[in-house]
């Protein structure tokens, strides 16, 4: 039995981390030949490596994902680090919001079903907030406390009433799973365009 893991409520809170035995599926963008289980927060995750006119946005990258983990270190050490859990997608439907925000990060890549296997941590949270921290800002520590605990306590981002330019800032949710444990492919087959009975 496949258990549903995540659902946007607007207004209510839900519980965004689970440690498990009971299968889940989760997705991700690969290369063509690329082995699950998924990204690699530091290495291949689609905001890893600059593009090639865009360094700078390296160097936010790594801001980004060093206060997100120095936050959870202090208080979420029960939630898996960012920095060794596998980054994947809570569904399909995320992994494609994803691509529309991102389409350079995803492109020439293919979406990939997982499922768990065994024992598992994982945590779902909005991924529009590496997208604010992302953003050419110069943001106090307090604001960057804010916006981590946001993050991990599973707060949506068009829910916070943030602000950029001294207007108001919001983006759909793009839900990220953060996983610790073993993941299998689920093998689907190619589509035909044709129709059903025809090759």
């Amino acid at each position: 039995m496949i258990v549903a893991v995540w659902q946007v409520q607007s207004g209510l809170k839900m519980d965004h981390l689970i440690s498990d035995s009971a299968t889940i599926e989760l997705y991700a963008w690969l290369e063509q030949d690329a082995q699950l289980p998924g990204w690699d927060v530091l290495l291949d995750n689609p905001f890893a490596q600059a593009l090639p006119e865009d360094r700078f946005s390296t160097v936010q990258n790594y801001f980004a994902e060093y206060h997100l983990e120095y936050f959870r270190q202090r208080l979420f050490r029960q939630f898996p680090s960012r920095l060794h859990a596998l980054l994947l997608f809570a569904t399909r439907v995320d992994a494609e919001a994803f691509r529309v925000k991102h389409p350079r990060r995803a492109f020439g890549k293919i979406l990939v079903r997982a499922r768990s296997r065994g024992r598992y941590l994982c945590s779902f949270h909005d991924s529009s907030w590496l997208d604010y921290l992302r953003l050419p800002h110069s943001l106090s520590l307090a604001m960057l406390d804010e916006v981590a605990n946001h993050y991990w306590n599973g707060v949506l981002v068009e829910e916070a009433g943030l602000s950029f330019l001294d207007q108001r800032w919001h983006d759909p949710p793009v839900i990220e799973a953060l996983f610790q444990g073993t993941l299998e492919p689920v093998v689907t087959y190619p589509q035909s365009g044709w129709l059903p009975g025809f090759p």
